[in-house]
C-alpha cells in the first residue's frame, strides 16, 4: 500500500485533477433526472410548451457538459495509469540493472517475468480509485441528500443498500484475494520452469530429457490451469453480484417509490427523478465493486513488486531489506543501496577471501582449479561482491566500498552470461564507448586475445552483422568467445573469468591461454577452471577442495606434488610428455 501510495504521490496534480473531474462527472449524472422531472412536472403536466422546450435545452446542455467531463476525466485517468507504468519501469529497470547477475540467485527468471509483464498493469489499474472512485463516494452522498428532499424512506433504502452490497461482495473480495495470491506464485514458478526448459532445449534432447520435462511442464500447466479456475470463478461471481445486485437495488426501490406515487406520497416527476438517481446510482456502486476488485488484484501486484525491489545487491544471500524504510524519492525514481563510505584502494591491491583463504596478488594472473564447480563460481561471486562476504581488496572491506566503483574495476565473466541484441560492435563495445578508430583497434585486440577474429570473418558485415538476443545464431564455442572479448575490452582493473574456454578446441584453448596471459600482464586476473592450458599459463595456481584452498603453486609443481590436484587437472593421467622444469620442486615451492 505504501508503494501505492508513492505512485500517487508522484503525480499529485494530476491525481487532483482526476479526483475533481470524476468526481463533477459522477455528481453531473444526477443532473439529468432532476431536469427531467421538472420537464415532466413544469411542461408536460402543465401543458406549458415553453418551459417544456427550456428543460429539454437543459437535458442537451448537460448531455454536452457531461460528455466532455466523462472525455476529459477518462483521459486525464489513462495519463494518470500509464505515469504509473511508466514510473513502475523505471524503477524496476534501474534497480535489475544495478543488481545484474546476483538477481538469480534470489529470485526466478519467471517471477521477474510475470512481475514485468502483468503486475506493473495491475498495479497501474489501482490508481483509477482515485478519480472515479473518489467520486463515486461523494456522488453517493449528494444522491442520498437529493432523495431525502424527496423522500426519508427513500433515502434510507439507499443508504442501508448500498452496504449491503458491499457485505454481500466483501467475502468474495477476500476470497479472491487468497486465489490471485497463489495463482501469481505459481504462474511465476510455472513461467521460470518453461524458461529453464527453453534455455536447455538442446541439452536435454541430446540426453533424452526432453520428454520427461515436458510431461512435468503439462502436469504444473493442468495445475495452474485449476488454480486459474478457482480465481475464475470467484470473478465470476463478483462480476454477477456487480449487476445483479445493483438492479435488484434498482427494482425494489422504484417499487416502492411507484407505490408512493400511486398514493400521491411523490408526483410522477419525482417518481421518473428517483428512478434516474437510483439508475445513476448503479454507476458509483458498479465503481465502488470495480474498484474493490481491482485493488485486491494490485495490491497483490504492488507486493509482488516490493518484493522485487527489495531485493538489494548489498544483501543477496542474507534478509533483504524492507520496503517501508526506503521509499524512492518520488522526483526520481531510484533503487535501494546501502550506504557505501569506504574508500577502495587507489591502486592494484591484493583480494582476499577469508571464506576459501585465497588471495589473488596483485598484478598476477591467478588460476583456481576447484573440485566442486559451485565452489569455483561462489567463489567469483564473492570476490566480485555480488554476495555478502568478508572478502576484503586491499584490506578494505568490499562491502563497504560504492557498489558503482566495484562494477567498474572488478568485473566477472562468466562462459554463459546474457548477449543482448544488436550489431557485433555494440555488443563489444563498452556502455559510452566512443566508436572512433581507437575504439575499433581496442576491440579488435579483444577478438585476437579471444582467439575470436574468425567469428568477424564468418559474418557477412563483420563486426556490423546484427546479431539476435542470445547470439542463437552462433556455436556455443563462437558465443562463448564473444563474451571472453566482451569482458576483456572492458579492461577491468581486476577481471574474474568462470570457465571461459570450456566450449573450445583444444588448439583454440592454447592460443587463447597464451594470448590472455600476455595481453593481462601486470593487471590482476583470476581464472576459474580446470583446463591444464590455462592454468600452465598462469602466475600462480590455486587448488579449491572442500571449500577450501588445499595448496598453491605453478601448474607444474603442483602436478608432481598434489595428487588431488593432479588427478582433477590431468585426469589421473601421468603422461611422460607433460612439460616440467628440471627443478619441479624449487617450482613447487
Amino acid at each position: 500500500m505504501r508503494y501505492l501510495w508513492w505512485l500517487i504521490r508522484c503525480q499529485p496534480w494530476r491525481v487532483l485533477r482526476g479526483s475533481l473531474l470524476g468526481t463533477t462527472w459522477m455528481i453531473g449524472l444526477s443532473a439529468r433526472p432532476y431536469l427531467i422531472a421538472r420537464a415532466v412536472d413544469d411542461g408536460l403536466r402543465a401543458r406549458d410548451a415553453r418551459a417544456l422546450a427550456f428543460w429539454v435545452a437543459a437535458i442537451i446542455v448537460a448531455g454536452l457538459a457531461l460528455s466532455y467531463l466523462g472525455t476529459m476525466r477518462h483521459r486525464t485517468m489513462t495519463f494518470i495509469r500509464e505515469d504509473a507504468k511508466a514510473r513502475t519501469a523505471e524503477v524496476l529497470l534501474r534497480h535489475l540493472s544495478r543488481i545484474g547477475a546476483a538477481l538469480p540467485r534470489r529470485i526466478g527468471a519467471g517471477e521477474v517475468a510475470t512481475v514485468g509483464g502483468s503486475d506493473i498493469n495491475w498495479t497501474a489499474e489501482v490508481l483509477t480509485l482515485t478519480g472515479p472512485g473518489v467520486g463515486a463516494i461523494i456522488a453517493y452522498a449528494v444522491i442520498a441528500v437529493v432523495l431525502w428532499s424527496i423522500s426519508p424512506l427513500l433515502a434510507l433504502c439507499v443508504l442501508v443498500g448500498v452496504p449491503v452490497v458491499g457485505l454481500v461482495v466483501g467475502p468474495l473480495l477476500r476470497r479472491l484475494e487468497r486465489a490471485e495470491s497463489v495463482y501469481r506464485q505459481q504462474q511465476g514458478a510455472l513461467t521460470a520452469r518453461s524458461g529453464d526448459i527453453v534455455a536447455g532445449l538442446r541439452v536435454l534432447a541430446g540426453v533424452g530429457g526432453r520428454d520427461l520435462f515436458a510431461r512435468r511442464y503439462a502436469a504444473r500447466s493442468q495445475d495452474l490451469r485449476a488454480e486459474g479456475y478457482r480465481v475464475g470463478a470467484v470473478n465470476s461471481w463478483i462480476d454477477a453480484a456487480s449487476v445483479a445486485i445493483p438492479g435488484l437495488f434498482l427494482a425494489a426501490v422504484v417499487w416502492l417509490t411507484a407505490r408512493m406515487a400511486v398514493t400521491g406520497d411523490v408526483t410522477i416527476g419525482e417518481l421518473v427523478a428517483v428512478y434516474g438517481y437510483v439508475a445513476t446510482l448503479i454507476v458509483p456502486v458498479w465503481f465502488l465493486l470495480e474498484g474493490s476488485y481491482q485493488l485486491i488484484r494490485g495490491r497483490v501486484a504492488a507486493q509482488r513488486i516490493a518484493d522485487l525491489i527489495n531485493v538489494s545487491p548489498d544483501d543477496v544471500g542474507g534478509p533483504g531489506r524492507r520496503w517501508p524504510g526506503a521509499v524512492p524519492d518520488a522526483r526520481r525514481p531510484s533503487t535501494l543501496a546501502a550506504p557505501s563510505t569506504l574508500a577502495a584502494p587507489a591502486g592494484p591491491a591484493d583480494l582476499h577471501d577469508p571464506v576459501t583463504g585465497l588471495t589473488v596478488r596483485a598484478g598476477q594472473l591467478t588460476g583456481v582449479a576447484a573440485d566442486d564447480p559451485a565452489a569455483g563460481v561462489a567463489l567469483a561471486d564473492r570476490l566480485g561482491r555480488y554476495v555478502v562476504s568478508g572478502t576484503t581488496w586491499g584490506g578494505v572491506p568490499l562491502t563497504g566500498i560504492g557498489l558503482d566503483e566495484v562494477r567498474s574495476r572488478i568485473v566477472v565473466a562468466d562462459h554463459d552470461s546474457y548477449l543482448f541484441a544488436g550489431t557485433l560492435r555494440d555488443i563489444l563495445r563498452p556502455t559510452g564507448g566512443d566508436a572512433g578508430g581507437d575504439e575499433h583497434d581496442r576491440v579488435r585486440a579483444a577478438l585476437r586475445v579471444a582467439s575470436a577474429e574468425d567469428v568477424v570473418d564468418a559474418l557477412p558485415a563483420g563486426l556490423d552483422t546484427p546479431i539476435d538476443a542470445r547470439a542463437r545464431t552462433l556455436s556455443g564455442g563462437q558465443r562463448q568467445r564473444v563474451r571472453l572479448a566482451r569482458a576483456l575490452r572492458t579492461e577491468p582493473e581486476v577481471l574474474i573469468l568462470i570457465d571461459p574456454t570450456s566450449a573450445v578446441d583444444a588448439h583454440t584453448e592454447a592460443r587463447i591461454a597464451e594470448r590472455l596471459h600476455a595481453a593481462r600482464a601486470g593487471r590482476t586476473t583470476v581464472v576459474i577452471t580446470t583446463s591444464p592450458l590455462l592454468l600452465g599459463r598462469a602466475d600462480l595456481v590455486a587448488h579449491l577442495s572442500a571449500g577450501r584452498i588445499t595448496s598453491t603453486g605453478t601448474h607444474e609443481g603442483m602436478l608432481d606434488y598434489e595428487p588431488g590436484y593432479r588427478r582433477l587437472v590431468a585426469r589421473g593421467s601421468e603422461d611422460p610428455d607433460i612439460e616440467r622444469p628440471a627443478d619441479t620442486e624449487e617450482a613447487y615451492r
